[in-house]
């Protein structure tokens, strides 16, 4: 079943191994990531680094929070182990633009909320204030996430300890891990749906992070060329990765070639294994929900 009576959702994708066992789920990481419209997670095996599962969501009709937990009640009430609390480790990754990254020096963890609203609109009765210290870069990356999803994952899984991390932190931990570096200043572009996120990193050192919202075809190329300004990239010789929802031979891409002469999609990484069964994934999909893993 893809779609429900009232609150809509759609199955777009489900990839899962012959090696999944539902009586190992003790030894498996479950890697929750959760958007305004969409939903996706993943399963790991910690012990061999494996990804042994995934399924894509898209959730239809949303307009409100109440909303969004409808839609993902219905998909957990249907699933046949979302609900278990045998996972041995939850993982529960927000897609939200209310974040800001600050360095070690300068991060007071009594203050986080003091630092996140000289830039985002926080509305604490209904917002809640967490923030994740980054293990490959000296960041902290302080964000808001709803309340009541909080609330909701917590009586799902009562009785278990569950890490609430942001999804920028999940990709700037792939990129600083992905093994694709070169010792020039590197562009990663991860295309979400309806966001942009751009990482420069060099030498694995993260120099720059932050997301934009795509109302039309020509901000891709826009924000992109805007953060090349800013870190003095040369359109010709600088490398730009791309991962996400796109497509090699998509309308903004072509545009993009354009005016920068190096780009390419970004593979499957190879901080996890994948078995057989993913080779039907294209290697570009997915990088955020397979780099949740390396967030500890």
């Amino acid at each position: 079943m893809n779609i429900t009576t009232e609150t809509k959702f759609k199955l777009l994708k489900r990839i899962k191994s012959e090696s999944f066992s539902s009586r190992s789920l003790p030894s498996y990481t479950l890697c929750l990531l959760i958007g305004i419209k969409d939903f996706q997670f993943a399963v790991i095996d910690k012990e061999y680094n494996t990804c042994l599962y995934i399924e894509d969501y898209r959730l239809e009709n949303i307009r409100t929070v109440k909303n969004r937990i409808e839609a993902l009640l219905d998909i957990f009430n249907t699933h046949p182990l979302l609900r278990s609390y045998k996972w041995g480790t939850i993982k529960l990754v927000f897609k939200t633009s209310k974040f800001t990254l600050v360095p070690n020096p300068f991060f007071v963890p009594e203050a986080a909320s003091d630092y996140l609203v000289m830039n985002s609109d926080i509305q604490t009765k209904i917002e809640e204030i967490y923030f994740y210290k980054h293990i490959t870069t000296t960041a902290n990356n302080i964000f808001a996430v709803d309340k009541k999803v909080l609330q909701w994952i917590g009586k799902v899984y009562p009785k278990k300890s569950i890490q609430v991390i942001h999804q920028g932190s999940a990709l700037i931990e792939g990129v600083l891990n992905y093994d694709d570096h070169s010792h020039e200043k590197t562009m990663f572009v991860s295309i979400d749906r309806g966001t942009l996120h751009i990482i420069v990193a060099q030498n694995k050192k993260l120099l720059f992070y932050n997301q934009f919202a795509i109302k039309a075809s020509d901000d891709y190329l826009r924000y992109i060329m805007v953060v090349f300004k800013e870190l003095g990239l040369s359109a010709r010789e600088s490398n730009v990765v791309l991962w996400g929802l796109i497509k090699h031979d998509s309308p903004y891409i072509n545009q993009i070639k354009k005016y920068i002469k190096n780009i390419s999609l970004g593979h499957k990484p190879n901080f996890l294994k994948f078995p057989q069964e993913f080779d039907e994934l294209a290697d570009h999909r997915y990088f955020d929900l397979y780099s949740i893993f390396l967030c500890e």
